[in-house]
Order: C-alpha cells, then structure tokens, then sequence
C-alpha cells in the first residue's frame, strides 16, 4: 500500500524468512501478500473494471491488484441486506444505548425501521448518538470504560465494518490478528509459539500500549483512513462516531481523542491506527535493522516481539518509544519488559547465577520456558493466575444469586461455565490448571449448598456424585501449537 506523502513509511515487501530453513513462524504468518501489492502511486477515484465481479469481491481484487488505490464509492454497499444482517449480528440481550431501544423493540417493524435507517444514511440525516458510559470491572481491579452505543449506531457500524474489512483485509499483516475475520486468539498464541519454538528467540519485549484506546488521536486516525478511503461520505460516518461524544451520569461529554471501547468500528479502527504505526514500521524494521532472527505477533493493542539478539531487542525498544511518540502513543512503562527467554534462557541464566527464566503473559496465558521428558525445550502454556481468580469469584457471586435454585438448575449453568472455560484454556500443558478450576468451582458449589439451610448434612461424599454428574471433567480441547498452525496455513490461499 503507497502512501507517500501522508506517512513517513513506505511499502515495504514480504520479507524473506530470516536465515531460512526450514519451515518458519514469520514467513507463515504472513499468509502470503496479495500478488499486485506493488510499489505504485496513489490514485483517487481508482474504480473496478466492468470484467470483475460485482460486490465486495470487486473491492477485494481491486485492493489485492492495486496497493495505491483509493476507493470512491463504498458506502452504497451498505445496502438493507447489509443492514439486516448487521441487525442479527447483534446480540439480543445487548444492553441498549442512551435512546433505550432494544433489539426486540426495534424488530418489531424491522423492515421499516431499517428501510428508514438506509434513507436517513444515504441522504445525510443520519446523526451517530453518543455513547452510553458504562464501566466493568478488570482482572486488576480496576474499571475498563465502555462506550455503548444505540442500536442504529452498531448496525450501521457493523455494516460499514464489513465493507471497510473487503479492503483492509488484504493490507493487514500477517502477524496481525486481533479482531480480523476468521482468525481467533488460539490462532495468534499458536504463531507466537511457534515462533519461539523454530525461530532462534532469546529475548522477548512483552509490550503493554498505555490506555490505547482512550489515546488514539482523532487527526492521525482520519489521515490514515484516507490512505485507501476516498468516500467522502464513508470519512465523515468515521468523523462522527469518533466525535459523538458519551454520556455519563445523564450529561453530555466531549471526546477529543480515544475511541469508545465496546463500538462496533472501534476494533477496525484499532487495527488502522496500529497498521501505519506499529505493523509496516515493524516488518521494515525486521527486514532492515534486525541482525537476527525476530518474530512479532499482535492481537488488537496487545503485542510481544521475540528477538535472537538482545541488542536488537534494545535498539526496537528505543526506537518504537520514539515511534510511539509521534503518534500520541505510549508504552506502560511498569508493563512493558524485555526478559531473556527461549530456549537458551534457563542455561544462560544458570551460567550467571540467576534464577529460572521470567515469564510473560499474552491473551489469558503465562508462558513459561519448559521442558519434555526428553529434556528438550518446551513452551508451556498456563492460565494467568488472574485471570482464573477473577473468574472464580464471578462464578462465587453468581452462585450466590442462584442459591436457592434447584440442583439440576445450577449443575446446568455451572457446567456452561465449566465447558466454556475448557473450551478456552485445554491447550496442552495445561491441564492442572483446568483440573485445578473445576475443583474450585466444586468448592465454590458445595459452599452454596450449605448455606442454602443451618442443618445442612451436604458432604463431600454426596457432593462428589453432583460433581461428577454436572461438571464436565478437565481434557484438554487444542492440539500442539505447531499441529494447528500448519494446518491452518499450508496448502490453502495465502490471504484468508
């Protein structure tokens, strides 16, 4: 993608596996870049030929044959259909936004209401609300602000989405995958583990963005939209939403910079800011400043880079602190650590006298440097420590309203949440923590029975025939990271 003249960076190719050999996470995770991505240009008012297909795959081809080229018609993509299936995207228990109306009330006369929605955006009436403000609580303790937004606001956002997705899609990165289409979290902490696993990594930056979100500078955000955006009308539904203000306690605040976490285009918003600042910076530094082998995986704000040599890692840090800077961004400095780690660190830390290597956290799981029976290294893969504490007590409050409900009633419910759990965490490696988890949900229960009369005679006996008949037992649910990954990205099209 060309963007010379708005951005200090430019295109950069697919960098070749670094000391190649073998098969490797980076030239993997790349997916392949579409055949066209040339050096070229940009052009406004770029259009399809009338031999391509019509749609969205039309504005796919165009952006995979022609990196420099700006798309002027978009918004009429954003049909009823489109609309429509916004609408059922969204999940019915979703709270409402400050207008009240809820997904039930606004079906009642769905076509109507959406055939208006699609007048008011076509002819320029349509005006974003702004957010509700609402806070849930953090693994940490603290508060995370969300933005919740009316009902008309995410469907025409999940819509806008959508079509916004045919273009960016094809110029995202590789080791990109936050919030991207078809690709889940297990599908980046397989890369990174692969990564650590076949590339040479003794250094990783495990790197914490500091109030990403609430810092995105509104300015930068517009320049980098119209990179590829030349729909006067699309830029404008951006403007808006990032403008539209919340409301909190029932009064109005400007928002001057951030963008609502919770909304719909935030999440593509995150990934656009982060693609010029973070990703093309990144994959040029790797290509062109690293000595050694470096690997880079991302999921929306959160990233870890592993390194061969710690003065590279060093010199990365220096320089994305600089980087970060020129764009209203700043890395925590309390979270953000470079730490020896791979499978050199536990010998290395050895020779000097220090203890086992450090561990770091990414997307719920604390990796730590292992070994198989055979002595070789292993990355092993744990759930974070918070993360399962937090949710037991979710579990312990939510026990407590049900209380009084019958066994069956909650041996349902708590096996949902058992199974969910499982369904996350069961990669290999983990299944103390799994077996772990259970049994403390078995608490948790046993608790609440007892309290449920003073004469209780629950006992542990009794209590394990209600484990074992509504707790499904800890299996693991993934296979090895490298099982997966390859899978996923051989013998298929380079761009998903």
């Amino acid at each position: 993608m060309d963007d010379r003249g708005k951005s200090d960076n430019p295109v950069v190719p697919a960098k070749p596996p670094n000391k190649a050999g073998g098969p490797v996470a980076e030239v993997v995770e790349e997916r392949g870049l579409a055949k066209g991505n040339t050096d070229r240009p940009t052009r406004p008012g770029r259009r399809a030929g009338p031999d391509v297909p019509h749609g969205l795959d039309r504005v796919r081809e165009v952006a995979a044959r022609d990196s420099g080229a700006r798309f002027t018609a978009l918004l009429h993509h954003v049909t009823v259909d489109r609309l429509q299936k916004a609408y059922r995207a969204i999940r019915p228990q979703a709270a409402p936004g400050v207008d009240g109306v809820t997904w039930t009330a606004y079906g009642q006369d769905l076509e109507a209401n959406l055939a208006d929605l699609h007048r008011r955006l076509y002819s320029g009436a349509y005006r974003p609300s702004p957010s509700r403000r609402s806070y849930i609580p953090k693994a940490d303790g603290r508060q995370r602000p969300l933005g919740i937004a009316t009902l008309e606001d995410k469907i025409v956002q999940r819509a806008v989405v959508e079509v916004l997705n045919a273009v960016y899609e094809v110029d995202f990165c590789g080791f990109s995958y936050g919030f991207r289409p078809g690709r889940k979290p297990h599908d980046a902490l397989d890369a990174l583990a692969v990564g650590i696993e076949r590339k040479r990594v003794n250094w990783v930056l495990d790197a914490d963005i500091r109030d990403f979100f609430g810092q995105l500078d509104h300015a930068w955000v517009e320049k980098f939209f119209e990179h590829r955006i030349a729909d006067k009308r699309v830029l404008r539904l951006i403007a808006k939403w990032l403008k539209a203000g919340v409301i909190e306690d029932g009064e109005w605040q400007a928002v001057d910079e951030g963008a609502p976490q919770g909304a719909s285009v935030s999440p593509l918003i995150a990934n656009v800011y982060l693609h010029y600042v973070l990703d093309r910076w990144a994959r040029r530094w790797r290509s062109e400043q690293a000595h050694g082998d470096m690997i880079i995986v991302r999921w929306a704000d959160d990233f870890v880079a592993g390194f061969e040599h710690r003065d590279d890692a060093e010199r990365f840090l220096t320089e994305l602190r600089e980087r970060f800077s020129k764009f209203g961004l700043e890395l925590h400095s309390e979270k953000t650590r470079l730490i020896e780690f791979g499978r050199n660190a536990a010998r290395s830390r050895a020779a000097q006298g220090l203890g086992k290597p450090e561990t770091f956290g990414f997307l719920g799981f604390t990796h730590i440097c292992g070994k198989t029976r055979a002595g070789r290294f292993w990355l092993r893969r744990v759930t974070e420590a918070k993360r399962m504490r937090a949710k037991l007590k979710d579990v312990k409050v939510e026990l407590k309203r049900r209380r009084h409900q019958p066994i069956p009633v909650q041996g349902l419910w708590l096996a949902s949440v058992v199974r969910g759990h499982f369904a996350y965490y069961g990669v290999p490696g983990n299944s103390d923590a799994l077996a772990a988890f259970r049994y403390q949900v078995a608490r948790h229960w046993i608790k609440a029975l007892r309290r449920r009369s003073q004469r209780s005679s629950l006992n542990w006996t009794r209590m394990t025939r209600y484990v074992r008949r509504w707790l499904p037992p800890a299996r693991l649910q993934h296979p090895f990271p490298s099982v997966r990954f390859d899978a996923n990205t051989r013998g298929r099209s380079p761009v998903r």
